[in-house]
């Protein structure tokens, strides 16, 4: 594809019928009613001059270039800020426009540099268009006199520059920060002459910049422009693909010269993301060609040797013969497999299928495993399917939002610049968080009520808030009559004075008020939606809270239409599809159970293959059977479990013990340490397939250049199956989701030739939804009834005592990614170079501890040391930090506590202690009564 220049229409659709005809230099054109004149314009084919305009962003009338003459008006008025009119004619050519609009024209170009062939947006400047567009031959002032030519450039962003002498104070980058964005980081200081754009009086990199790139796709000149672009000149062709960080799945075009990436520009027809993007998705591409990256298969006998590069041949007949040799010696049972969640979906299935087929087992686990796992279990027990009940959109008709354990702005950036967008527009929110988060008070947004409660007791907070709904008489009935079961029970249940909001008080530390006052808020603001992250799942009752959710938004008819719904936020870009894709030991793809002998069947027959009816090993099943001594080899697909799995000391002991380890990854990590076999991967700059987003959002992953390992990572999986003796053969990745399509009737209407022809579809998509479903649960839920659950709340065992009295929660930062592989090896580190404990000061006072200090970190299970930052945000009693740097391995202190249904980790509750490192002074208070430097390994 050469270079896609997307159409911009200068304003932004108005939603409703087109109803309003008039006509643009003798054109008619019907729009809707409050569409700009330019828009219409654009609509029947004839593009106004503009240069403050885009269709991404408001109309604000300053360029004066736009100007149109209408009949029957006076004046020239602008037509970006000019709504159609019945029966109105514009004429958009005329010698007074022609004269008006060189006359402004010559005013910016007597102020801007004259160096539009060296320029590093030459043949992509819209103020280079729109001189040749008006017609502007001559400069009939000179460049003499007071200019801006020599205003300094501000290189302090790792990606962009802000060269000030090219800004034509347009203020579209300042728009494009608060409205698409919503951060405000940016402005227009000065007045008249002296207006120039300003990141709060200082640099890019010191303001409040979150470095989205929303002002770079926004500038019309090279005012601001990708360093990238600067080195290796405009690209020249395109290719659309989806981004390999978050659940959101933002699409994106991949513009290259020739063969070398230059940039990724947000797509403006991405469902996900409609052209807007973040900093990791936006910029942090360049780990796909960092020379960290091995290209080349390694074998070694034992994880003492050197490794071995070896050639595909040789690695995959090795691999192969020592998993036979294995299920030999200690039987079918003794090998598994892990697949990934950054991977394709058609990665996974073959991963799977691998696994159940060519090994004959259901050793197949996932690494959703450890954060949603319990998503997919209470929404299936509740509503019927495993999956969030929203499209992202959604959130524009929301009027009351709860976030939940979650931390939008930094986890998902780009759906929370949505929600920011509708809660500037006076939708409620509600945050229930133990930290402050950013959202809790932000730019033009403040929460209504924020919940600070304990860790650990998210199933409390959320009973209390379902007792005042059913007490106070606000559960919508008719909703609950209609469309639900079980009620009376839960009824009685939640209605016991235990679960009231004084009775968990003072378990939850949050006031009574502030609970009745939110639950009344969510039950009577209108449409009501709730938004959730690890911050939910990763509890020993994180099943429990899910369901528990689920009861609250059927009570309150929050479920089936746009603006409700309860929404996982999910973390790494492919989790719902790794599900979806039959990634657990219990689920065959489509989420149906291997016991179901009719549903088995029906696999055996496509497969050609005898499958096992009992579940396989879940992760930490595989971990303790591997030290017992019965499981001997496991395949990890594109994940490092040797950082990101918690109580690392027991994971690194469970991969000792094991005979063979095959890692098939980008870079040698963590995990690596302990392989004996490592297969190279591909980059998602290198994939073809599909991922699945939060939204249950299919989109395209096309290869942006060839595997720079010379194979895909399917072929590679099937290669290995066929050397084991089972047939595995695919020519292409789309044949892999058309058997995907046969087997799974949620995604029975898939094929890439219909996501190539609509962009994207939301499962499920079948003949009765031949194009997608965005919302679900609309006509009744997919289990037929909803089921209310009861919610009995159960404190975890992990408590904080007299020697760890501080409770540690985990979590991740914006310009950061998981076990940060792939975010540490790009310009991103310049924001987070290591992981640091975010302690409150009272905390860090009795300790001693001041703001930087070296601090070590100690649980019952493990200790670290790390850098401390002193945070009013976090309350007295909790710390916390990230995963992202495998040097501090937070999870050393991790413990292996879990949720009750579905093993994933209680990341989110350890008890612990901090203490200065390599302090010598005595305990203060009893809080310390050991020296923790002597902790630490």
């Amino acid at each position: 594809m050469s270079l896609l220049k997307e159409p911009d229409l200068g304003t932004p659709a108005k939603p409703g019928p087109a109803t309003v005809s008039v006509e643009v230099d003798g054109l008619p054109v019907t729009v809707p009613e409050g569409t700009s004149v330019m828009r219409a314009a654009a609509l029947s084919g004839i593009d106004i001059p503009k240069l403050c305009a885009t269709d991404s962003l408001e109309a604000f009338g300053s360029c004066r270039l736009c100007l149109v003459e209408i009949d029957g008006r006076r004046g020239t008025p602008a037509s970006c800020t000019t709504p159609v009119a019945e029966g109105m004619k514009v004429s958009t050519q005329t010698p007074k426009l022609e004269k008006l609009r060189q006359g402004v024209m010559e005013l910016y170009i007597s102020d801007h540099p004259l160096d539009c062939l060296t320029c590093s947006a030459n043949g992509d400047c819209e103020l280079q268009d729109m001189s040749g567009a008006v017609g502007l031959r001559q400069v009939r002032y000179g460049y003499e006199g007071a200019n801006h030519l020599d205003e300094k450039t501000d290189s302090s962003n790792p990606y962009f520059d802000f060269e000030a002498s090219k800004c034509i104070a347009c203020s579209r980058c300042v728009r494009a920060c608060g409205e698409v964005q919503g951060t405000f980081a940016l402005t227009i200081e000065g007045r008249g002459f002296g207006s120039k754009v300003s990141a709060g009086g200082t640099d890019f990199m010191s303001s409040e910049c979150v470095s989205c790139g929303a002002c770079v796709q926004a500038c019309p000149t090279a005012t601001l422009q990708e360093k990238s672009v600067v080195q290796l000149g405009m690209p020249s062709r395109s290719v659309i693909t989806t981004c390999a960080y978050c659940g959101v799945g933002c699409s994106f075009k991949a513009e290259l010269r020739g063969a070398e990436l230059v940039r990724m520009v947000p797509y403006k027809d991405g469902g996900a993301n409609e052209g807007h993007s973040c900093v990791k998705g936006r910029f942090a591409f360049g780990y796909a060609t960092h020379p960290d990256r091995v290209l080349t298969p390694m074998i070694r006998e034992k994880i003492t040797d050197e490794w071995r590069p070896v050639d595909w041949d040789t690695v995959i007949s090795f691999t192969a013969n020592k998993l036979r040799e294995i299920q030999a010696r200690y039987g079918v049972g003794a090998i598994g497999g892990i697949t990934s969640s950054r991977t394709t979906n058609e990665e996974v299935y073959v991963v799977q299928k691998m696994i159940r087929a060519a090994f004959g087992n259901n050793n197949v686990d996932t690494c959703a495993r450890v954060c949603h796992s319990p998503t997919g279990y209470g929404l299936k027990q509740t509503f019927g399917t495993s999956a969030g009940t929203q499209d992202f959109r959604s959130v524009a008709k929301s009027d009351v939002i709860m976030v939940i354990g979650a931390n939008p702005t930094d986890g998902h950036p780009v759906f929370a610049s949505r929600m920011k967008r509708r809660l500037r527009e006076g939708a409620k929110l509600i945050v229930i968080d133990p930290r402050r988060i950013d959202l809790v008070r932000s730019p033009h947004v403040q929460a209504q009520h924020h919940l600070q409660l304990a860790p650990g007791t998210n199933v409390a907070v959320v009973n209390a808030m379902a007792h005042v709904v059913l007490t106070e008489g606000l559960v919508d009935r008719s909703f609950v009559d209609e469309r639900c079961e079980d009620f009376d029970g839960w009824a009685e249940f939640i209605a016991r004075p235990e679960n009231s909001p004084e009775a968990v008080e003072e378990l939850t530390g949050v006031p009574a008020e502030e609970v009745r006052a939110a639950a009344r808020l969510f039950a009577t603001g209108g449409n009501g939606a709730i938004y959730y992250g690890l911050g939910v799942t990763e509890h020993s009752q994180g099943s429990t809270m899910v369901m528990g959710m689920a009861n609250l938004a059927m009570a309150t008819g929050n479920i089936g239409r746009e603006g409700v719904g309860i929404n996982p936020l999910r973390g790494q870009n492919n989790v719902q599809g790794s599900c979806d894709m039959g990634s657990f030991p219990h689920e065959l793809p489509g989420y149906r159970h291997v016991s179901d002998d009719v549903v088995r069947g029906v696999f055996e027959n496509m497969w050609g293959s005898t499958l096992m009816a009992e579940p396989g090993l879940r992760i930490p099943n595989m971990f303790d059977a591997a030290i017992e001594g019965s499981f001997r080899a496991l395949y990890v697909q594109g994940e490092d479990i040797a950082q990101s799995d918690p109580n690392i000391k027991h994971v690194h002991a469970a991969l000792k013990a094991l005979e063979l380890v095959v890692v098939q990854d980008l870079f040698l990590n963590e995990t690596a340490k302990f392989a004996h076999v490592f297969l190279p991967g591909t980059s998602f700059l290198e994939k073809d397939g599909t991922f699945t987003n939060a939204e249950r959002r299919i989109n395209r992953v096309r290869p942006v250049m060839p595997p720079k390992t010379g194979k895909h990572e399917w072929q590679i999986v099937a290669e290995i199956a066929q050397a084991m003796g089972y047939p595995m053969r695919y020519d292409d990745p789309s044949e892999i989701m058309d058997e995907i399509a046969a087997l799974t009737p949620t995604f029975a209407g898939v094929s890439f030739e219909k996501l190539d022809k609509l962009g994207s579809v939301q499962w499920p998509c079948n003949e009765n939804a031949p194009e997608g479903t965005p919302i679900m649960h609309m006509d009744g839920f997919v289990r037929g009834k909803g089921r209310f659950v009861q919610t009995p709340f159960v404190p975890t065992r992990e408590r904080s005592t007299r020697k760890y009295p501080l409770i540690l929660t985990t979590g991740r930062i914006l310009s950061q990614y998981n076990v940060g592989a792939q975010t540490r090896r790009t310009g991103n580190v310049a924001w987070h170079s290591e992981d640091v404990l975010e302690i409150h000061p009272h905390d860090a006072e009795v300790r001693g501890i001041n703001d930087g200090d070296e601090v070590t970190l100690a649980s019952r299970v493990g200790a670290t040391s790390l850098r401390a930052v002193l945070a009013d945000r976090m309350p007295v009693g909790v710390v916390y930090t990230t995963f992202h740097h495998p040097v501090t391995g937070a999870n050393v202190v991790t413990t292996e506590n879990s949720d009750w249904a579905t093993n994933c980790p209680e990341y989110k509750v350890t008890a612990v202690q901090v203490g200065l490192k390599n302090s010598t002074a005595p305990a203060q208070a009893g809080q310390v009564e050991t020296m923790l430097p002597a902790m630490v390994d």
